[in-house]
């Protein structure tokens, strides 16, 4: 398992944190997802050779956010 720290653009409320959560946790290989409103970040924590950094920023950018960086934890 892996762990990334994603940096999510755009979310302003509670609402926002869970429409990340639910796009995050849907993808396929996903295990854990944490998501900090006054961070701007989620941490997930996943099988590497399941999904990736394509697949987080694709989930953002459909739930209406902007993946603006991905660092280790």
């Amino acid at each position: 398992m892996e762990t990334k720290v994603l940096h999510v653009k755009g979310m302003s409320c509670s609402h926002c944190v869970h429409a990340v959560h639910s796009a995050l946790s849907g993808l396929a290989g996903v295990n854990e997802v944490q998501v900090n409103l006054e961070q701007g970040e989620a941490t997930v924590t996943f099988d590497g050779a399941k999904v990736g950094e394509a697949d987080f920023r694709q989930a953002i950018e459909d739930a209406g956010y902007e993946l603006i960086a991905v660092s280790n934890r």
